[in-house]
């Protein structure tokens, strides 16, 4: 690529902004084991036919509902099994989780990924109560690129929304990017293979929101200003759906998805909040 924007690149750029990632990684990994060893969770259950296209149940005794778990990676890495120690915290609260993966680009476009979580929602609105889950209440929750497929997910209209409805109470998009544009200058997009048109038709804040139920957003207070800006520029493009945003202190692009899940903390309370 001959048009990248160095400032662009280091503040899109968050492993490098965040030297110490790995050891994150790694304790979300082992974090994440230990959990699925010691919870009530059926793991990599197909939704689709493709490799790619599992997810892992976290069952709740008594649940008031069920939040699925988009995880990020950039739509080109990482897996559902990194995060699932995101339903600790949940299951504490009286969610069951679902979380997903989907495939990843440069294998697929980021259009495609988006009709991977449609999928999900399809597959666990016609096969999830039989697996133990309360889907009379559902919220969609996700970091960094799962942050925009939550809110891709709310933009989507009538006719591109899942054909089995769930009854969606809202979300939780952590440090999300929703608006691509930028990305056309970034190395990442070598990946991502986005252009002009596709980068704004892919961007939620570029968008309206099609659904009416709050999305809540947060971000970590020493992330980059790029995501920074990403976070307050949906703030004021859906204000009729997204609560200010939490600005959380301390936190980078990583250690925010902790603070939000922690057990017990402000950002599940308030995602428990959402099923009334």
């Amino acid at each position: 690529m001959d048009n990248i924007d160095p400032q662009l690149e280091r503040e899109y750029n968050n492993r490098a902004m965040v030297p110490e990632h790995p050891m994150i990684f790694e304790r979300w990994h082992k974090n994440s084991a230990v959990l699925r060893a010691r919870t009530d969770c059926v793991v990599d259950v197909p939704y689709g036919s493709l490799p790619r296209q599992r997810l892992d149940l976290f069952r709740a005794p008594n649940a008031v509902g069920t939040v699925v778990f988009i995880h990020g990676g950039y739509w080109r890495s990482l897996d559902k099994a990194d995060f699932s120690f995101v339903a600790a915290g949940l299951l504490e609260a009286g969610l069951s989780v679902a979380t997903i993966s989907y495939r990843l680009c440069p294998a697929v476009t980021i259009a495609e990924i988006i009709g991977d979580c449609r999928l999900s929602l399809d597959w666990l609105a016609m096969h999830g109560a039989g697996m133990g889950l309360n889907l009379e209440r559902v919220a969609l929750a996700g970091h960094s690129a799962g942050g925009h497929l939550v809110a891709s997910l709310f933009a989507l209209s009538r006719a591109q929304r899942p054909a089995s409805a769930l009854n969606i109470v809202g979300g939780a998009a952590v440090s999300g990017i929703f608006d691509l544009t930028p990305l056309l200058q970034c190395s990442m997009n070598d990946d991502l293979h986005l252009d002009a048109e596709s980068a704004r038709k892919l961007s939620p804040a570029l968008h309206a929101p099609r659904l009416n139920v709050p999305l809540l957003l947060s971000v970590g207070a020493n992330e980059s200003d790029a995501f920074r800006r990403q976070t307050a520029d949906l703030n004021q493009a859906w204000p009729q759906v997204c609560p200010s945003p939490a600005i959380l202190d301390g936190c980078n692009h990583f250690t925010v998805v902790d603070e939000v899940f922690d057990p017990g903390g402000s950002g599940v309370g308030a995602i428990r909040a959402l099923f009334g």
